[in-house]
Parts: C-alpha cells; sequence; structure tokens
C-alpha cells in the first residue's frame, strides 16, 4: 500500500534528538479495509479502494451497501481508490494499519479540502490593496475598482478576479515528513501543517523514504 486515509485531529509539537521542537499535525490513520481492487483485465487499470470510518448501514443506499457486503466489510464513511500499490498482496476485506503504510522518515503529500470561508471580497480573496480614502472616497477602501470592460468588449473575462466563494477546494500538500507513527492509537504525527479543519478527512499518500 502507498496510502491510507484519516482525519485530523488537530497540532502539538514534539522534540526531536536535538531538542528542537517540531510543529506537527495529528492524524488518525486507519484502520482502513480494503472494499475493492481493480485490475487491468476487468477495469482497466490497477488500484486498491479502501474505506475509513464505521458508517450506520441504515444510512448507506442500497448499491452501496451490496458493495461493502461483496467486500465482506461494515460500511465506510469515506471511499477512495488508491493507484500504484501492488494488488497481488491485498485481499477485500483485509484490514490495513498505520505502521503497515508507514515508518518515520517517511515523505508524504496529503490531500484534504481547504477551510470554507463563505462569500468574501476582493481584498481578502485576492489580496487586493484596495482604494484611496481621499478625495470623499470613504466608502471604496475594500472596493475592487474597475473591472475593464467597456464598450468593448462590453463583458467581463472568464477568471476576472473578482469577490465570490472562497475556500472549500481540494488542495495538496506535498513533502510532508512523517515524525512519528504510533501504531497502538493509530495515529500518524506529520512536520508542518495539513489542509482543511479539525476533523476533516484526509488522503495520506506515501511518497518515498528519507534516506
Amino acid at each position: 500500500m502507498t496510502g491510507l486515509l484519516g482525519k485530523k485531529l488537530g497540532m502539538t509539537s514534539i522534540f526531536d534528538d536535538a531538542g528542537q521542537v517540531i510543529p506537527c499535525t495529528v492524524i488518525e490513520a486507519g484502520p482502513c479495509y480494503v472494499t475493492q481492487i481493480k485490475t487491468v483485465d476487468r477495469d482497466g487499470y490497477e488500484a486498491v479502494q479502501i474505506g475509513f470510518e464505521e458508517r450506520k448501514e441504515r444510512r448507506v443506499t442500497k448499491p452501496l451497501r451490496g458493495h461493502f457486503a461483496h467486500a465482506n466489510v461494515k460500511p465506510s464513511r469515506v471511499v477512495r481508490e488508491f493507484r500504484g500499490n501492488g494488488v497481488s498482496d491485498v485481499q477485500p476485506g483485509q484490514e490495513i494499519k498505520v505502521d503497515r503504510v508507514f515508518t518515520k522518515g517517511d515523505i508524504v503529500k496529503v490531500v484534504g479540502m481547504s477551510k470554507g470561508k463563505g462569500f468574501q471580497g476582493v481584498v481578502r480573496r485576492h489580496h487586493f490593496g484596495g482604494g484611496f480614502r481621499t478625495h470623499g472616497q470613504s466608502d471604496r477602501e475594500r472596493a475592487p475598482g474597475s473591472i475593464g470592460s467597456s464598450s468593448y468588449p462590453s463583458r467581463v473575462f472568464r477568471g476576472q478576479r473578482m469577490a465570490g466563494r472562497m475556500g472549500g477546494d481540494q488542495v495538496t500538500v506535498r513533502n510532508l515528513t512523517v515524525v512519528g507513527v504510533i501504531p497502538d492509537s493509530n495515529l500518524l504525527l506529520i512536520k508542518g501543517s495539513v489542509p482543511g479543519a479539525i476533523n476533516g478527512y484526509l488522503e495520506i499518500h506515501k511518497v518515498k523514504s528519507q534516506q
């Protein structure tokens, strides 16, 4: 396996062997269960589908109930596919814990949903500087100003930086280091911050081991 699903629990700090403080994110990584194995012959590509966090059966649709029952696992709240895995060493219904995938020193990338901030103006969303307050413009300090449309082209170009919904996007943070693995609690300590709010779901992909 080259990755796991997890949930962000918060941040803390630990001390390394040299006595330096390392800020790190605490992630509940697994246990995950293999819900499906995809092969080249049947699906056109190789991947392992895993589920994380048990969900009540009555909250799951009938097709998904059958999908989980076929793998002989309980319904999961989050299901994702991980490509690049060797499908020969896993079986449907198999439990995968954090210490099987990650060790201290691994380099990982983490995928999550950023915090949603609702409808925001251009100053916060795009870091505009705002307008001058001189000459009676007391209400234009955070306004976007001209958007460049007059008789030509008489429309707003697609992608124009304006006010709008901010956050709630998929974000990937790369080259993060695993500084600790606690198998008894299924915890993973990653140096630095990861996207999303507390209790947000994450994909942790193993990139390589630190030499």
